[in-house]
């Protein structure tokens, strides 16, 4: 007889999953040196479409869950004030050292202290904040006309080398959840999570209507590249070292079969909403 639903543990949301959240930082500075970078035109976007930008100057950036500041650095670079916020102090000390001001907290207790920004953008990390929380106070603290910005890659590369990782992480970690994931993920399935964070904004009633973005584009990975890259997705990040090790054997070796390097095709995709003028 099936177990009545009440009686089911309740599924771990990602914002719950702190430990999870919280190990990217064991090697920041891998972190730094191994993950993307995001599209320049999705810099420009963010940009262009905010307050403060053109002649008046450009805008004033709170980066949510800023990590090491891959993001936060690009859009210092293109002329904006930048500040982070990110509660996992080895990361927050990478980005410190890369020039960035951080503050360390998680973004449900991060205090502005009056503070309001015309842009706040959260790569990769939007799914570790608490959704009931998140979006509400992403209104808070914009400006009248400020743009959220909340974006990610799709990371899935070629079917031999995510179906190599996928049968490495069943034999060494068979009791993980990402054991029981496909391969390969559809860019649907990425697609519905973006429009269920644009459903949380809508809900706020401070935005107008979100927006959908994508951008597409390539990159080439060696396989040492391409290994340096692995250890910091979240599928991995809590993996004993023997493990791990076993994981990077097995997809090294698919590498290798392809020749020793692979052509990584990314799918960047945004949801983005502009603060209503209103207060």
């Amino acid at each position: 007889m099936p177990t009545p639903s009440r009686e089911q543990p309740e599924p771990v949301r990602p914002h719950q999953a702190r430990q999870t959240a919280e190990s990217f930082g064991a090697d920041a500075r891998r972190y730094d040196r191994a993950r993307p970078r995001y599209p320049d035109d999705l810099v420009a976007r963010v940009i262009a479409g905010s307050p403060g930008s053109g002649a008046s100057g450009a805008p004033d950036v709170l980066d949510v869950g800023c990590g090491t500041g891959t993001a936060a650095r690009q859009f210092q670079a293109a002329g904006c004030a930048v500040l982070g916020v990110e509660p996992d102090a080895r990361m927050a000390d990478v980005a410190r050292a890369r020039g960035l001001r951080v503050e360390a907290a998680t973004f449900e207790a991060w205090e502005p202290a009056g503070r309001t920004f015309d842009a706040l953008t959260a790569a990769q990390s939007w799914h570790w904040v608490d959704p009931a929380v998140g979006a509400a106070k992403a209104a808070r603290v914009l400006r009248p006309r400020g743009r959220l910005a909340i974006f990610g890659h799709v990371f899935e590369p070629p079917a031999e080398v995510a179906e190599a990782f996928a049968a490495a992480c069943r034999r060494v970690a068979p009791d993980s959840p990402f054991s029981g994931q496909p391969a390969r993920r559809p860019l649907e399935m990425y697609r519905a999570g973006y429009a269920k964070i644009a459903g949380t904004i809508r809900e706020t009633g401070r935005f107008d209507e979100p927006e959908q973005w994508q951008f597409d584009w390539e990159r080439p990975y060696t396989r040492d590249q391409w290994l340096d890259l692995l250890p910091t997705t979240g599928g991995v990040t809590r993996l004993p070292a023997g493990r791990l090790a076993e994981v990077l054997g097995t997809v090294g070796d698919a590498i290798d079969a392809l020749g020793g390097g692979f052509t990584m095709r990314y799918t960047t995709l945004a949801t983005t909403a502009v603060r209503v003028a209103t207060p």
